[in-house]
């Protein structure tokens, strides 16, 4: 997600485009009402995430309940493979949750789209004074406020100590390493290991090819909305992609394809069998917790002399259009933000918080990967690296094929010359370009 611990969503590009008739319907219905509710209401508020996360949200909506009795909360969640395909099928149906989590590129998608509420309608019962400026400008799409960040998150090689020592093969230094020193390290562990266990989880994700650009001095997408990187950005991603499951640093084709999806539990880092994952620094507790391990965070390889990172919003919190209690929703997502209630029940799960208050709530209830997590974030918070643009409209369905080019790669059904011309072919096309 998150910007989770999975980035590569799979989901139903026709059932997102159906989301597309609700630009006119949205745009000739009435605007919400600001208007306090008689009598209790019901809202709706949907996330993704492991049974971990829906404890802690469940308690977080009890505490919000006691404090606004005439609101109810009817929570749904469930694992992130399915949640966007749902989500636009809700929204094509005129069913969706009051209060929406998205993560990436998704909130533009559904607000161009007419799906999601200008916030501004709800500021009475939404205070985002205290929210970080960078973190309310990640929710914005061309300067209207549609999400509400839930914290902080940074793209991080997540590591095992315990997997480095057994295969006696040293920790890396963060502060140098290449990508080749990535790939070396992650052969050299594969190689000194038990059967089964690999020197990283996964190949390459969406996000890595974000990075990958961003080191290049390119980007994703530009400020205008178009495709940031060229073709041999893509070819080279690809060709590495290729390189770590070819060596062994990473699963093969069939394995890694398996592993697509999969909850916290069922990753290779989850169950103790990699040394390391590239993925998000709020998984970093998640993935601690079903390994039984001390996992530790790394800066992305290849940092120098070109910053690849950034800081992303692990989650937002939208608001339907259609929501027939606004004031109710902007409600708990005001108390989910700004509450140091429901900052100690949640703390760091959905990213550092972006309140600062509310950082400074937490801070001695983090738990040790917690208290890791926050001090990534801050470091990555003092490194200069260039701005971040929001995708276009189309952008989701990018990571897809993203994927399907990888997969393709990894099954040499395609060369990583020809993914990557098919990759800029398509991704021009799914962003109208």
């Amino acid at each position: 997600m998150e910007r989770t611990i999975f980035r590569t969503v799979r989901k139903s590009v026709a059932a997102l485009a159906a989301v597309s008739l609700l630009s006119v319907t949205v745009a000739c219905s009435s605007t919400p009402s600001n208007e306090a509710q008689d009598g209790p209401v019901e809202i709706r508020f949907s996330w993704w995430g492991n049974e971990g996360r829906a404890q802690l949200t469940t308690k977080a909506i009890a505490e919000f309940e006691a404090a606004n009795p005439d609101i109810k909360v009817k929570p749904e969640y469930g694992d992130i493979s399915g949640y966007f395909d749902k989500l636009a099928t809700q929204v094509a149906a005129n069913d969706a949750p009051d209060v929406i989590t998205m993560g990436g590129a998704y909130p533009a998608e559904y607000a161009n789209r007419g799906a999601l509420l200008d916030l501004s309608e709800v500021s009475e019962s939404l205070d985002l004074s205290a929210m970080d400026p960078g973190a309310l400008e990640n929710g914005q799409v061309q300067g209207t406020q549609y999400g509400v960040s839930t914290g902080a998150n940074a793209l991080a090689i997540v590591v095992n100590p315990a997997v480095f020592a057994a295969a006696g093969v040293p920790l890396p230094d963060d502060s140098t390493w290449s990508w080749d020193d990535f790939a070396k390290t992650a052969a050299d562990i594969t190689a000194k290991s038990p059967k089964g266990t690999y020197g990283t989880a996964t190949v390459l994700t969406h996000d890595s090819l974000d990075a990958f650009a961003r080191q290049r001095g390119e980007s994703l997408y530009t400020q205008d909305g178009r495709l940031g990187l060229d073709k041999d950005t893509v070819q080279d991603y690809f060709d590495f992609s290729l390189k770590l499951s070819e060596s062994g640093a990473a699963p093969n084709a069939s394995e890694t394809v398996e592993k697509l999806n999969v909850s916290t539990e069922q990753t290779l880092m989850g169950m103790g069998q990699a040394g390391m994952m590239l993925t998000w620094s709020n998984s970093l507790s998640a993935l601690s917790k079903a390994s039984g391990a001390d996992l530790e965070l790394l800066k992305l390889p290849g940092e120098t002399p070109t910053a690849g990172i950034w800081l992303q919003s692990s989650q937002f919190y939208t608001l339907s259009a259609r929501s027939k209690h606004p004031e109710a929703a902007a409600k708990l997502v005001d108390f989910l933000v700004n509450k140091e209630s429901a900052a100690k029940i949640i703390q760091s799960d959905r990213g550092v918080p972006s309140n600062s208050g509310m950082r400074t709530a937490i801070q001695d209830l983090l738990t040790p990967q917690g208290k890791v997590e926050a001090e990534y974030i801050d470091q990555i918070g003092k490194m200069d690296f260039a701005p971040t643009y929001i995708g276009p409209t189309g952008s989701t369905a990018v990571s897809e094929i993203t994927a399907r080019m990888n997969t393709d790669v990894l099954f040499k059904r395609l060369s990583p010359e020809k993914a990557a011309e098919q990759w800029i072919s398509e991704s021009n096309a799914a962003i109208g370009k």
